[in-house]
Formats: C-alpha cells, sequence, structure tokens
C-alpha cells in the first residue's frame, strides 16, 4: 500500500515517563517549537528507469522507504531528438515520451508527489551544440515546456534546468541567458498551461566551479535581469565533506552556500525575490568505500541524513528536501551518495532514511533528539534505547509522534552515550550523544 502522504506537523502533547523503579530519570516528549511542511524525497531517473526488477517493484521501494516526493527529469533533448513541426503539441510524433510516461504515471498511481524538471537542449534547437548549450531562441523552449505542461497537467511542481551556474550544465553561463531563454519562457509556458503550478528557478549548485557563479552572483543577477520564479531551489551539498556537516564547517563569509550556510541562502532569496519558497532540490554525501576521495563513512553518511532533516525542517519557507540518490553509480568517479550500494545491499542511510534521527542540543547530560518516523513501516509510536553494557536497554515506553511522524525527546543522556529509536519495524541506526 503506497505510503500515506502527511503534511500536518502538530506535534502531540508533552508526556511525561517515569522509570524510577529501574532507576531511570523521569524523561518528556514536548511540543515542537517549528511548523514545517517539508516534505522528504528522491532524485535518481537512472535507477527509477532502467535499476534492476520491474518499475512496479522499484515504485513500490519508494513507497517502502516513505519518500514523499520524486525528482524527475524531462530531457528535451532526448525527448525531441528531430524539430517538431508542431512543437506545443505533445502529440507531435518528433515526441518520444515513452521512459517518461512510464515514471511519472506510475508514480502517479502510488500517490507520490512529482517535482519535474525540464532540462538539455537538442542540438536542432542550439546551432548543433552539445545539450549543455542554451537554446539560440527562447521560443523553442517555451514550445517545449507547452507539450510537456499538457502532457503531465497533473505535476504541480516544476524545475526549469538544473544548476546552470556551472558551465558543465549551462553554457554560456550567464545569469541573463538563463532567465531569458529558458526560465522566464517556461515560466510563462506553465502558467499558461496549469491551474496553481508552482515553478522553481536557479536550481543552482552550491559553488560556481571553474568559470561558472557564485550562487549568491547567480541569484543577484537573475534578480537584475527580471527573472520569474514561485520558489527558488538550490542543491546545498557541502564543499568540504570529510569536514563539513549539514549544520556546522560551512564557510559563512563565502558566495557558496551548502546547508551549513542555508541561512545565505534565505537572506539572498528574500531579498531579491520576497516570499518566494525554497526548494532543496539535491543533497546528499557520498560513502567511503567506495569513494576513498570524498566518501565518509556510513554512519557519518546515516547521521547526516537526520541532520539535514532537521535543518530543512527548522528553515523558514523550506518546502523539500530531496536525497541524491536511491543507488550508488557504476563509476567511482561519479557519485557514490546511495542509500544502497551498487549491488544493491542496503547501506546504513536506508533505514536513517526511512527513520531520521539527530541530537537537537545537549546541556549538560540533559539532551534533546529529534527525529521522524517516515516509513509505514514505523508506524506512529516510538522508543528511545540507549547502550549499557552492550545492551540496548529501553528509556521510554512507547511515545506517540506528531500525525506526520515527527518526534522530540528530551532526556538524561550524556555525551558519549550511543542511543536509538526502535518504531514499528525499524530501528534506526545508532547515534553517538555528543
Amino acid at each position: 500500500m503506497p505510503a500515506a502522504r502527511r503534511f500536518a506537523i502538530r506535534l502531540t502533547a508533552a508526556v511525561a515517563v517515569s522509570f524510577a523503579s529501574a532507576g531511570i530519570a523521569a524523561v518528556t516528549a514536548p511540543q515542537a517549537h517549528a511548523a514545517s511542511n517539508v516534505r522528504f524525497g528522491l532524485h535518481d531517473d537512472a535507477w527509477l528507469v532502467n535499476g534492476p526488477g520491474t518499475l512496479e517493484e522499484r515504485l513500490t521501494k519508494l513507497d517502502e522507504l516513505g519518500v514523499q516526493l520524486v525528482r524527475f527529469n524531462l530531457r528535451w533533448d532526448a525527448i525531441a531528438r528531430e524539430r517538431p513541426a508542431e512543437a506545443t503539441s505533445p502529440a507531435d510524433p518528433a515526441y518520444d515520451w515513452t521512459d517518461d510516461d512510464a515514471v511519472l504515471n506510475g508514480l502517479r498511481a502510488h500517490g507520490i508527489a512529482v517535482v519535474l524538471g525540464l532540462l538539455g537542449t537538442p542540438t536542432w534547437a542550439n546551432g548543433g551544440r552539445p545539450s549543455n548549450y542554451a537554446p539560440t531562441s527562447a521560443q523553442s523552449f517555451g514550445a517545449f515546456t507547452t507539450a510537456a505542461a499538457q502532457r503531465y497537467s497533473w505535476v504541480k511542481k516544476w524545475l526549469v534546468w538544473n544548476e546552470p551556474n556551472q558551465q558543465r550544465w549551462l553554457r554560456p553561463t550567464q545569469p541573463a541567458i538563463y532567465v531569458t531563454r529558458l526560465l522566464n519562457p517556461a515560466y510563462a509556458a506553465l502558467h499558461a498551461t496549469i491551474h496553481g503550478v508552482q515553478v522553481g528557478g536557479g536550481v543552482t549548485a552550491p559553488r560556481g566551479a571553474t568559470a561558472g557563479v557564485s550562487p549568491v552572483a547567480w541569484i543577484r543577477g537573475m534578480h537584475a535581469v527580471g527573472a520569474h520564479l514561485d520558489a527558488y531551489a538550490h542543491n546545498p551539498y557541502p564543499l568540504s565533506p570529510k569536514s563539513e556537516s549539514p549544520r556546522s564547517g560551512g564557510c559563512a563569509h563565502c558566495a557558496t552556500i551548502t546547508m551549513a550556510t542555508i541561512g545565505k541562502l534565505v537572506t539572498e532569496v528574500s531579498r531579491n525575490f520576497g516570499s518566494a519558497r525554497i526548494w532543496l532540490t539535491e543533497y546528499g554525501y557520498q560513502t567511503n568505500p567506495p569513494d576513498r576521495l570524498l566518501g565518509v563513512s556510513q554512519l557519518q553518511q546515516a547521521r547526516y541524513i537526520g541532520d539535514a532533516a532537521l535543518v530543512a525542517y527548522r528553515t523558514p519557507r523550506v518546502d523539500m528536501l530531496i536525497q541524491f540518490l536511491y543507488r550508488d553509480e557504476p563509476n567511482v568517479d561519479r557519485f557514490q551518495s546511495g542509500l544502497v550500494r551498487l549491488d544493491g545491499a542496503e547501506k546504513l542511510a536506508y533505514t536513517a532514511f526511512e527513520l531520521p534521527l539527530t541530537e537537537l542540543s545537549r546541556a549538560g547530560t540533559r539532551t534533546s533528539l529529534w527525529g521522524q518516523l517516515r516509513a509505514p513501516a514505523a508506524g506512529r509510536s516510538y522508543r528511545i534505547q540507549k547502550l549499557v553494557g552492550g545492551t540496548w536497554t529501553d528509556v521510554t515506553m512507547q511515545l506517540q509522534a506528531s500525525p506526520a511522524g515527527y518526534f522530540r525527546y528530551t532526556g538524561t543522556l550524556p555525551p558519549g552515550t550511543q542511543v536509538r529509536v526502535v518504531a514499528g519495524s525499524i530501528t534506526s541506526p545508532p547515534l553517538l550523544v555528543t
């Protein structure tokens, strides 16, 4: 059965539990202080289209994980290899929607929301150049967007391009080119076709890289040329994965924007685009093995899933955080940030996605934990356990999470204590109180 999509976050009233007879201090599970509608999703086009097993099996796996939305890209260059005669019509014979129809209709049948990206220029639209070159006219991209919007009119959230502030994704790498030839034509076409649509612009990388543009400069440049958007999308990857966590280690004074410096994104979007929403459309940590250069341990990757979820939950106007990937990529030089290895073996991050857990705060021996019962198998009640003399021991009886699965627990847990959450048939990876 598809996972229930619950987005309200009102937490249950505080619960006090006494374990005096067992020598354990009283604990509380108080109400959360934030109200967030953030949804947690996944992005892995290659696995969805060509992964092992059947598409139905892969979609069922998303249900079991508790994936609330999926980011998926429509490749203009793959769908329209030849120039269509009636470019605004999805029925034009030049268009091939076969793979996209299968995935998107499957996601819809499973009740999984979609954020749909538009990406890649056909050679006929950019003078015979590679797909990362912008089209020579805004009209061609606008027409394709109209056709896509008609075919998938039930999709309410759309993205325009991916990381256009880096040369590998867009040339010329200029905010004006992106806005005038891609974003604004797509925005107009989508709003003219789909009632209630939201269009995410930017979709920036955390840094400009070689010959690129920093996300701070990109946001300001988009504003200067009159960008139209409903949400600003950003991929807040860490720049130094082995020393930067989702909550610490970022460069506060740089023009880069990572999860650790997400406040800069809120500030820049507010200044340049007013009340636009914020979408975090790609995020993940690679593991070692197999990536010995940039990878972190499986335990760190699992912890960072909980840390990142908390950051997204607490950051104003954030609507989504999307994990990249489901499965490691075959080439070790590519991304190894999957929840499972290339052979399908689950990493600790798999369970961390189902049941994220992080340390909210600590004062002396008094520690607050935060998490979410995300997967259906976790149910809506949980127990906190700690490791004592090599044995996992209950710290609480069953406590209730919020309707959206969020929980916050406070109790006596000194630094160095290993804790975990047991919910339904799922047990979270261990978390070390720091």
